[in-house]
């Protein structure tokens, strides 16, 4: 088994054992090693979200033109898309986190990718320059920016992205009504008990992530949608806390 291979493999472990004091969390070199076991294990029906995201990116990319994922991570949803989209469209990878850049560079080069690809360090609280978008995605990425830069990211969006493109947005979000929302939170702590996670996992990540992710509203990201400038939006995924959502310009 090659070193690559190795690594894809590794289990996420990193809230295993006590922790004296629980720091932010952050996307550094050991998450970055265990990123697609954390995931997976972490988000409801992962895999056939990508594989939705996939059969929608179809749809609306264009040829000669862009799709742009901001916080790409890993590379898990361009290795997926590249068979699918027309090999002239330009992949462009945004993610201020070196380490989880480097694995997806080196997972998208052992997958034998040959379009033209950028991947781009830079923090997306500072904005983002968009241009001949045809597809952007946020997957699992506008919940980690700071409240008050999400709309000044999504007019970027916008004003680089070409007619009748979409964005794909896939979010953790609240529950409308406080009564449903601890349910829901309930039922996704069920879910990772059942992909292994122990008591201590969940509370010590909990409170890694508790200053970090800050999710909204099922509501509040669509109307953030159309106050950008979109003229379309819908949701095509949502179980209990999470959901998926596109909009089209």
């Amino acid at each position: 088994m090659d070193k690559l291979a190795t690594v894809s493999q590794m289990s996420d472990r990193i809230f295993s054992e006590p922790q004296e004091e629980i720091n932010d969390f952050k996307f550094d070199r050991k998450v970055a090693r265990v990123f697609d076991d954390m995931v997976s294990r972490s988000v409801p029906f992962y895999g056939e979200m990508q594989r939705m995201i996939a059969e929608i990116a179809k749809d609306y990319a264009m040829p000669a033109s862009r799709i742009y994922d901001l916080g790409c991570a890993t590379g898990t949803t361009f290795e997926l898309l590249d068979p699918v989209i027309d090999p002239g469209v330009e992949f462009v990878g945004i993610d201020n986190a070196g380490e989880m850049l480097k694995r997806c560079r080196e997972k998208l080069e052992a997958a034998g990718m040959t379009r033209p690809l950028k991947l781009e360090c830079a923090d997306l609280d500072n904005g983002c320059h968009i241009e001949n978008a045809s597809v952007v995605l946020l997957i699992l990425t506008l919940q980690f920016l700071r409240p008050l830069n999400r709309e000044a990211l999504m007019r970027d969006v916008h004003a680089g992205m070409n007619e009748s493109g979409c964005v794909i947005l896939v979010e953790k979000v609240l529950g409308e009504d406080s009564l449903f929302n601890r349910q829901f939170i309930n039922y996704y702590y069920d879910f990772k008990r059942r992909n292994g996670y122990s008591e201590l996992e969940i509370a010590q990540k909990r409170e890694a992530l508790e200053n970090v992710l800050v999710p909204y509203r099922l509501m509040e990201n669509r109307e953030l949608l159309l106050r950008t400038g979109f003229r379309h939006v819908d949701v095509f995924f949502k179980w209990y806390n999470f959901c998926g959502m596109i909009a089209v310009k």
